[in-house]
């Protein structure tokens, strides 16, 4: 069911009262993308096309459209991308990040000068279309995992310069967030360790490393039970990264643990194998695949005259 959004005074939406309630999204990154998204679209001369065939003062009705099933993730960007290039048009909301929506469904009305709305039109789609097929995408692996303990979380596989636009479409399609960068939590992967001379030495030197007023948990990525054993014995390591386990290895792997550290699932993680996973009893199960390659969400723009 879609939410009743919050209007100005204006009879416009709040641009507030877009964003998913259960995610935030700071607004100096959305001004940042649709500066730059629009910068890269309109170049040096602006939507030649529009100011060729549209005279200078007509005005258009736009409606912003589901043309398939998924959840929403992006209207906060469409909204600053249409007042950016529109700055008196009127927007109104009938739905709102997070919403789980049927093909069909109006998202959102604009009304306003129709040279902008169309230069804006291009830039805004590919944000929202973008940013929704990543909330879809999120919203049905985390479905597969119902019932159990389980988090989905996404990676650090996104697309440069766009980060935190994703992350946020991923709290949208009910998935959570690992780290954000380099610099939010030490995670010791198997090239650190080769290069540091083994799970021991990378261990101890990063505790030796981490500021002890700052808390940040240190994580480990294994290969094998092996190396599962080594972590467990150095007593070093709050988070365990267990990569590309097979079903019947992460249970050992879950039993061999016993409850002393937070373990998360990686690798090869699809709809087919992700309740199997979640079943064997793992805190998180991360997925490159829910940023890096999810699909856009159709979502279109029609003009009413």
């Amino acid at each position: 069911m879609l939410q009743k959004l919050r209007t100005e005074n204006s009879g416009r939406t709040s641009a507030s009262s877009l964003y998913c309630p259960d995610a935030f999204l700071s607004p100096l990154e959305v001004e940042d993308a649709v500066t730059r998204a629009l910068a890269e679209d309109l170049g040096r001369a602006g939507d030649v096309t529009s100011v060729a065939t549209v005279p200078e003062d007509a005005q258009a009705r736009a409606i912003v459209i589901a043309r398939a099933d998924g959840h929403i993730a992006g209207l906060p960007i469409v909204d600053s991308v249409m007042r950016r290039l529109a700055p008196d048009a009127q927007i109104t909301a009938h739905a709102r990040d997070g919403d789980a929506v049927s093909a069909k469904t109006p998202l959102m009305t604009v009304t306003g000068n129709a040279r902008a709305v169309l230069a804006a039109e291009r830039t805004a789609l590919n944000f929202i279309g973008l940013l929704s097929g990543v909330a879809t995408a999120t919203a049905s692996l985390v479905a597969k995992v119902a019932g159990t303990n389980a988090r989905i979380v996404c990676t650090r596989k996104t697309t440069p310069g766009l980060r935190a636009l994703q992350k946020y479409a991923v709290r949208c399609g009910g998935g959570f967030n690992h780290r954000f960068g380099l610099d939010d939590a030490v995670l010791i992967k198997d090239n650190h360790i080769a290069v540091a001379g083994g799970i021991r030495p990378a261990l101890e030197r990063a505790k030796s490393v981490v500021g002890h007023l700052v808390k940040i948990e240190i994580e480990i990525e294994v290969d094998n039970l092996d190396q599962l054993r080594e972590v467990l014995a150095t007593g070093l390591a709050d988070v365990l990264l267990v990569d590309n386990f097979t079903v019947p290895v992460l249970k050992e792997a879950v039993a061999l643990v016993g409850g002393r550290m937070v373990i998360e699932a990686s690798g090869g993680i699809t709809h087919d194998n992700a309740a199997a996973i979640a079943a064997t009893g793992v805190d998180y199960i991360s997925s490159g695949a829910i940023t890096h390659s999810a699909p856009n969400l159709d979502i279109a723009l029609d003009i009413e005259i």
